[in-house]
């Protein structure tokens, strides 16, 4: 149950190592955060939240400018801004990226 996310780097064919994951949910006086993170040697951050979510709107912020710096690489985006809603408490939702300097993607995973 909850919420996870990894990256995987496009242009290399890896998962994107050291990004900062914010995860932030929507309420009355806008966004409040609830759950931070690095990605992982897989692009993974484990136990982004662990417990089930209530139902709502939720938003992914992705650092990535910071790692295309480290990569050496120039990139158009500095960071990556995912929202979503949760409508069913009880279920697991899985939001991955993928990612290039120039452009990214995005899909409910399993």
């Amino acid at each position: 149950m909850g919420i996870s996310t990894h990256i995987l780097d496009t242009t290399r064919g890896r998962p994107a190592v050291g990004v900062t994951v914010t995860l932030e949910r929507l309420g009355e006086g806008g966004y409040t955060p609830v759950a931070q993170g690095i990605t992982d040697t897989d692009g993974r951050v484990k136990g982004l939240l662990v417990d089930s979510p209530a139902p709502g709107q939720f938003r992914l912020t992705f650092a990535v400018g910071a790692y295309f710096e480290a990569l050496g690489v120039e990139a158009f985006y500095p960071e990556v801004n995912i929202v979503f809603s949760v409508r069913g408490a009880g279920e697991h939702y899985h939001v991955p990226l993928l990612l290039n300097p120039f452009g990214f993607s995005t899909y409910r995973g399993s």
